[in-house]
């Protein structure tokens, strides 16, 4: 039997292919900032663990939808679907779903508030913001899907690994800070203050509080209108009685992020933004002990000319010379060669960056997926990523 690593362990698969067929790796999360391919690679990695025979749902927060179109699938939402189509010979199956963002509120609200509450909270105007546009609920709530997740997986065996796109954020470390940022925002000092008055009685507690109190509590009804006020005093009352504080749930929630068989896969492209977020997510995931398995390099661009390289076929173009009668072939391949060569010069480019890469973290796996000429958006164009990243 494989021994599950141990929080913030090094990961020590062969492969990012290899990571993902492995019995002990439970849950895989895709990160980085916006734009690098997170979701593209998170299907790969999904179909070929599947593939490889392992029961897998991969979960999307992207609200392109973009996964769907590659896996297939004419629409996703917040119930898994079946992904037809993969080689399903070795016993596995894959299913894709889509963070609904505001249902999966609704679910905590229901599964920890008693009845008449939950009727209470999810009725509440301030609520009904907060639950789908409130800045971090959608990387909480992608935390707290990924715990619903794991504890159908445990209980009834649905699926053996779980793999998470996670959101699209400006900032790679969005998606670690966002659910502290929402437990200290609902459980902090200014929300105990605005429902301080109906803590103790409405108009009576104002009086118990003093005169400082009631001052207060009518320059923020002036700001926030009485109506609002009133809606975030009722919502947060409610909640807190209800979850016991969001601090709590929301540390707990994170520290599920260190368990055991969870491994962080970090995405970037060659690309000098791209590298610092991802060098700063890598330095966090360490500093908080959680277990970064691979660095997976984006879009890498690979040599087109062979062994000719940008001089030689730079050199080659400038000799393909005929004045205004050369023939139409050689100017054609004067054409290619400096194409070929621009590209090699890129090419050049980054092989120094992934070199510079492994050197520099010689102790984390380092994945290459190779720029494809049109956008993935089938089985076929998906497995040729997986193979790449394998390789």
């Amino acid at each position: 039997m494989t021994t599950p690593p141990r929080p913030g362990a090094r990961h020590t698969a062969s492969d990012l292919a290899a990571l993902v067929r492995d019995p002990a790796t439970r849950v895989v999360l895709c990160c980085g900032s916006g734009g690098v391919g997170k979701t593209t690679t998170s299907a790969a990695l999904a179909l070929h663990a599947a593939e490889a025979g392992r029961r897998v749902v991969v979960l999307t927060i992207d609200p392109a939808r973009r996964l769907a179109q590659s896996l297939g699938l004419s629409e996703l939402d917040d119930r898994p679907r079946t992904v037809v189509g993969i080689d399903e010979t070795r016993g596995g199956r894959l299913d894709a779903m889509m963070l609904d963002m505001k249902r999966t509120f609704d679910e905590v609200v229901v599964a920890h508030a008693t009845p008449e509450a939950a009727e209470q909270i999810l009725a509440n105007p301030f609520y009904q913001s907060v639950s789908s546009s409130f800045a971090g609920t959608q990387e909480y709530m992608a935390m707290e899907k990924l715990g619903q997740l794991r504890t159908q997986a445990e209980r009834d065996g649905t699926w053996d690994l779980i793999v998470v796109d996670t959101p699209p954020s400006r900032s790679a470390l969005d998606f670690l800070d966002a659910p502290e940022r929402l437990g200290s925002f609902l459980d902090g000092r200014l929300i105990r203050l605005l429902t301080a008055p109906a803590r103790l009685g409405g108009r009576v507690g104002v009086r118990a509080l003093g005169g400082g109190m009631a001052l207060v509590s009518g320059v923020l009804s002036k700001v926030l209108g009485t109506q609002l006020l009133g809606d975030v005093q009722t919502f947060v009352a409610a909640l807190d009685s209800t979850f016991g504080g969001f601090r709590e749930r929301a540390e707990q929630t994170y520290a599920r992020l260190s368990e055991p068989g969870t491994a962080f896969v970090v995405v970037a492209t060659p690309e000098m933004t791209a590298l610092r977020e991802a060098d700063y997510f890598l330095r966090r995931l360490r500093s908080e002990g959680m277990p970064a398995a691979a660095l997976v390099l984006n879009r890498l661009v690979r040599p087109a000319t062979g062994t000719l390289g940008a001089r030689g076929a730079d050199g080659a173009a400038e000799r393909l010379t005929g004045g205004s009668q050369e023939a139409g072939a050689a100017r054609a391949a004067r054409a290619l060669l400096r194409v070929g060569a621009a590209s090699d010069r890129v090419a050049e480019r980054h092989a120094q960056v992934l070199a510079e890469l492994r050197s520099s973290h010689p102790d984390l796996l380092v994945s290459v997926a190779a720029a494809e000429a049109t956008d993935v958006h089938d089985l076929a164009a998906l497995r040729r990523v997986g193979t790449s990243l394998a390789g």
